[in-house]
Order: C-alpha cells, then sequence, then structure tokens
C-alpha cells in the first residue's frame, strides 16, 4: 500500500511538471523534463535499493514496510530536496520583471 502511494506521487509528480514546462515552455521541453524524472527513478531506485540493502533485511520492518519500500522512501526523500532545488522559481528574475 505504502509502496503504491509513493509511485502514484511520482506520477502525480510527473504529470504536473510535465503539464508546467509544456504550458511556460514547449512540448519537446516537456518530454526532456519528463525522460528526465524517468530517468532519475530508475537510476536512483536502483542506487537506493542497494543501500536498503546493506541497512535492512529482506522482510522489512512489516508486511506493509519491506525492503523494496524502504528503498522507495529513500529514493523519494532524495527526490524532494534534488527537485525542490531543480525546479525552484527563479524569484531575482521575476522581481526584476515586475519592476
Amino acid at each position: 500500500m505504502i509502496t503504491a502511494i509513493i509511485f502514484s506521487a511520482h506520477i502525480i509528480f510527473a504529470l504536473v511538471i510535465f503539464t508546467k514546462k509544456w504550458q511556460e515552455e514547449n512540448l519537446n521541453s516537456a518530454f526532456i523534463n519528463l525522460a528526465l524524472i524517468g530517468v532519475l527513478f530508475a537510476v536512483g531506485w536502483s542506487i537506493s535499493g542497494i543501500i536498503a540493502k546493506i541497512i535492512m533485511k529482506p522482510e522489512g520492518l512489516g508486511i506493509f514496510y519491506d525492503r523494496d519500500t524502504f528503498s522507495l522512501t529513500i529514493l523519494s526523500v532524495a527526490e524532494f530536496f534534488f527537485y525542490r532545488f531543480y525546479y525552484r522559481e527563479d524569484t531575482t528574475s521575476a522581481d526584476k520583471e515586475i519592476q
């Protein structure tokens, strides 16, 4: 169940970024950002799976929080900070355009 929530959050995030980039820039930029999200998800899940394998046993902490869910949690936290930095709004240029 937790895994489904994490996957759903990633899908919703990808759709939001795709739509935002399509409206603000163009369709090519939207597809490039979608590919970036997909590649980072695949590579990040592989790396976080290695880390989770070192830290946790396969059965994990229970039926709903196994090692795969733990690796997705590590990935989601890392992606949160990366995407927050990568997709932040440039407030200095926006302030200059208003004035």
